[in-house]
């Protein structure tokens, strides 16, 4: 494990017990600070311009537009330019972990020999953030001190795994590790709905289709109350949500892409992550999570 400095909060590990703290860990360590990294999502990650990237790129191979100084040359016109991919990407802090913890000071530029440990790191790394930011928001929103517990456990456990040398990184088997902390998540899940009503104030016909892995892509789902409902991996792309309330639908894994969410409430959403709210559609009357950040992009 590399050695971390105290006064740099973002790579403080989760302390057992700090669940008074549990809110600023969160706004500090699981938020994206690209200044901090090696523009890692622009070199180790595979692009598809089909899907909304700004060219074709096999993973290792660094976007055209990564500059020397590891910043994005057109990031100020991503927008424009069409690069949804590239607005929805957030490594939810991965990067600098992985520059100031696991290589630090030793770019994949200035180090060519570690690009490649670099990177595959990287990827299980991004895999690991992700399940601390469920784990985390499972823990503030849970009841019942068994549950607690079991929370706490999983999120230190997955938290100690990120300061991991990177051999030891790479050799994470990651999907049984989501798969032991999914129970957790599911079992939270089912407590924030029912505490929302479960979706059953929507209507009748919208109702019927609600539901894991729901395909709801282009449907008008505006102005309704869907407070509770489990859109867990539901299919939303384009779909209407504007003025609807979402307090405690659960949204892990749901496709949000281009979705409408103007004038919507999703300030008490369940598992909803920065890269969903950026790969959508919102405006200033959208209500997010006190942890998100509003997509400058949006209108």
């Amino acid at each position: 494990m590399k050695e971390v400095k105290d006064t740099d909060i973002t790579h403080i590990p989760f302390e057992a017990g700090n669940i008074s703290a549990l809110k600023e860990w969160r706004l500090r360590v699981l938020k994206s600070d690209c200044p901090g990294c090696y523009g890692l999502c622009c070199v180790a990650l595979h692009f598809s311009a089909s899907e909304g990237f700004p060219l074709d790129k096999a993973p290792g191979k660094p976007c055209p537009h990564l500059m020397a100084d590891f910043k994005c040359e057109v990031h100020d016109s991503l927008a424009a330019r069409g690069y949804k991919g590239c607005i929805g990407f957030d490594c939810l802090g991965a990067g600098q972990r992985l520059t100031g913890v696991t290589f630090p000071s030793q770019s994949w530029r200035a180090a060519p020999k570690l690009s490649r440990p670099m990177f595959e790191a990287f990827v299980v790394m991004r895999h690991l953030y992700e399940l601390l930011w469920y784990l985390s928001e499972a823990l503030e929103r849970c009841e019942g001190k068994r549950l607690r517990r079991a929370l706490q456990e999983a999120l230190i456990e997955t938290d100690s795994l990120t300061f991991l040398d990177p051999e030891a990184l790479v050799k994470i088997d990651v999907n049984a590790l989501r798969a032991g902390a999914n129970e957790f998540l599911i079992e939270v899940g089912e407590q924030v709905r029912g505490i929302y009503g479960n979706g059953k104030a929507a209507p009748q016909s919208v109702r019927q289709r609600l539901g894991r892995y729901a395909d709801l892509a282009g449907v008008k789902l505006g102005a309704m109350n869907l407070k509770g409902a489990n859109l867990r991996g539901a299919i939303l792309i384009a779909s209407d949500l504007s003025h609807s309330d979402l307090s405690g639908a659960e949204l892990i894994g749901a496709d949000l892409r281009d979705a409408n969410l103007c004038g919507a409430n999703l300030a008490n959403a369940l598992y909803l992550t920065q890269a969903q709210v950026n790969s959508a559609k919102g405006d200033r009357e959208t209500q997010l999570p006190e942890i998100l950040d509003r997509p400058v992009h949006w209108v």
